[in-house]
């Protein structure tokens, strides 16, 4: 632990001077975060997607092939190659997660590897490589490999990976219904077949009974297979009841949880995003983790009052991106992406002492008061590198109350530096 020599007070952690591969590492997998660099690569990613969907679609117009089948080809390869040094960048950068780089540079590239974003990204590009040195490779199973570039798009989309957390979450209810559904697609085609078997060839054996009992179930019903008789017809009534019922009972749970998670996560936390903000760089992954799951996003308005002195303290805000302004009693400062605030009312179990405005549109991530008191029970070093900046934010306070001035509009925010303490390990 580096300590100054002389007054007994211990040195402030030095800037960090980042390689080049973790300043990719930050534009490339930078969850969201408001930078032109990170908006520019994504927004070239997600144009040259829509791009290749776009020529895949024409090139399947044989008038269209057979005229501009060199820019076709042409289009496809530098395609590939873009993509392909995408993948080989991300698997360059991907050690400088945590979560990777504790496994080792070669096996915790093959973890990165085997993720199902990566194994997208791989898809999209490695059968067009495959089909130039095996040319006999079908043109249509090529297509099919190459409309799948779309699925890359997932990556840049919050509301898909919400999507696929409210499945996960509601596994259960799903699974449940679709037992019901058999449980009734099976009933209605012993019925019928018991029914309809005697009279009619089409239904003369429970296979075919269930085929007419899931396309009936669907509404969908072909209308290649129908009842002739009053019983038979009768229960195929029934059957299209349950079938609503029952198709519509999933469509429900996943459409209300997926609207309620919109609600209240305006876009989706990520590693990255969490790891970015310098209060908890340094720390382990499994302390970043359970941070990013206690997170709960939010966009404020320009001018909006996210916090007003002497309001009971609920809530802790990280600046993800946009800037504040938090007015004290002794003065005020100005607050930019990576700082937070509300901690000093979270630690001593009281008011806010000061009335924090939105200085223009922000994204802020909020911290429960009791997720607050559970991390940092489990994690003393957090609770300690919390109280070091609310230390530190008072001293600023105090030297400005004793000066008597104010912040000036380009003033840098204040420093959230810590104490240099070992903080890797929990």
């Amino acid at each position: 632990m580096a300590r100054q020599e002389r007054g007994g007070k211990r040195s402030r952690r030095q800037p960090q001077h980042h390689s080049l591969r973790h300043s990719v590492f930050r534009i490339i997998e930078a969850g969201h975060l408001a930078d032109w660099r990170v908006m520019l690569f994504e927004g070239g990613l997600i144009t040259l997607i829509i791009a290749n969907v776009i020529a895949v679609t024409l090139e399947s117009v044989t008038k269209l092939r057979s005229q501009y089948l060199v820019w076709f080809n042409w289009f496809e390869w530098i395609s590939v190659a873009i993509f392909a040094v995408e993948y080989t960048v991300r698997l360059w950068a991907c050690v400088e997660d945590p979560r990777y780089r504790k496994l080792g540079p070669l096996y915790g590239r093959i973890r990165y590897s085997l993720t199902p974003s990566m194994v997208i990204d791989f898809i999209s590009f490695a059968p067009s490589i495959l089909s130039f040195f095996v040319p006999v490779l079908d043109l249509r199973i090529l297509r099919l490999f190459r409309l799948l570039r779309l699925m890359k798009i997932a990556r840049y989309s919050p509301a898909m990976a919400t999507l696929v957390e409210v499945l996960i979450a509601e596994r259960r209810a799903l699974l449940g219904t679709l037992l019901l559904l058999l449980c009734v697609m099976v009933i209605s085609a012993e019925a019928m077949y018991v029914i309809e078997g005697p009279v009619q060839a089409n239904l003369d054996s429970l296979p075919k009974a269930m085929y007419w009992a899931i396309t009936t179930l669907t509404t969908t019903g072909y209308g290649d297979i129908t009842p002739v008789t009053a019983a038979g017809r009768m229960v195929a009534g029934i059957t299209m009841i349950f079938g609503l019922a029952l198709f519509a009972l999933p469509v429900g749970i996943v459409a209300t949880n997926f609207v309620t998670e919109i609600h209240r996560r305006d876009f989706v936390v990520t590693w990255n995003m969490i790891s970015h903000l310098s209060l908890f760089e340094g720390f382990s992954a499994a302390l970043v983790s359970d941070v990013m799951s206690v997170l709960r996003s939010r966009m404020v308005q320009e001018h909006s009052q996210i916090t007003v002195a002497g309001n009971p303290g609920t809530e802790m805000y990280f600046i993800v991106s946009g800037t504040a302004r938090a007015e004290y009693e002794r003065g005020a400062i100005n607050l930019d992406a990576g700082d937070f605030f509300g901690e000093t009312a979270l630690l001593s179990g009281t008011a806010y002492d000061s009335t924090v405005t939105a200085r223009s549109s922000m994204r802020v991530l909020t911290m429960s008061a009791s997720d607050f008191t559970s991390l940092n029970r489990r994690y003393p070093k957090l609770k300690r590198r919390f109280e070091q900046a609310a230390a530190r934010k008072e001293q600023k306070l105090q030297r400005r109350a004793g000066r008597n001035e104010e912040p000036r509009e380009d003033e840098a925010a204040p420093s959230y530096e810590v104490e240099d303490e070992p903080l890797a390990e929990e």
